[in-house]
């Protein structure tokens, strides 16, 4: 839609998902306050490195003492079919896609765009590295493995601008029952919004008398 020519505005936190959309625009604008995330893939709320990691492990203690069967029987049990297969295909597809965005976009045109998105993307999804899935990669960091960063303390101008928007913002969802914005620069918006019911300081819930809800005869 915008033929790659997009920025991506990190004031504080773009974790997993998030760090995928800044990954597949052509820079990354970040303070000293901002952080990315690892991109490893979560499969029905765990770690799918961490379920491959465990899974070749369980061969190979298996293999080395079978005794150990019994031990491994109970964790490996609870994997419904496919599991594994699913967590695999996870994994390749989140490293492939970030490698490809930024081939394609963030490093566009240079003679070595393959081979640094593709070291970009195995740092970003280093299960063994990062450790946790919430694990906060900071804007220095983020230069280091080679991301293109564009520091707002740069541009002072631009520093207030962005961070005025972020605390309008923040002050809005956590003030409303926004829990999604979306605006562009004309003031067209979409806003997904939780229905909250306001109840009364101090007021408690009245429950019928027993007498009232026991079937007459």
């Amino acid at each position: 839609m915008f033929n790659h020519n997009i920025r991506a505005i990190v004031p504080q936190i773009a974790m997993s998902a998030g760090t995928v959309i800044a990954c597949s625009c052509k820079e990354i604008l970040m303070g000293k306050q901002s952080n990315l995330g690892p991109i490893d893939p979560q499969v029905r709320g765990v770690p799918a490195q961490g379920v491959i990691r465990e899974f070749k492990r369980a061969i190979r203690e298996i293999k080395n003492d079978p005794h150990r069967m019994a031990v491994w029987q109970a964790i490996i049990g609870k994997y419904h079919p496919t599991f594994v297969g699913q967590c695999s295909n996870a994994i390749r597809w989140s490293n492939d896609f970030v490698r490809e965005q930024l081939t394609k976009v963030m490093f566009a045109g240079e003679a070595n765009a393959s081979n640094k998105s593709a070291r970009i993307a195995k740092e970003l999804a280093d299960y063994r590295k990062h450790k946790t899935h919430g694990k906060h990669i900071h804007t220095d960091e983020c230069k280091k493995i080679g991301l293109r960063i564009f520091e707002i303390e740069g541009d002072q101008k631009l520093q207030d601008l962005v961070l005025t928007v972020h605390h309008c913002y923040m002050h809005a969802l956590m003030n409303t029952g926004a829990f999604k914005i979306i605006e562009n620069h004309t003031g067209a918006n979409l806003i997904k919004q939780q229905i909250m019911t306001a109840v009364p300081v101090g007021a408690m819930p009245i429950q019928p008398r027993p007498e009232l809800t026991e079937p007459t005869t």
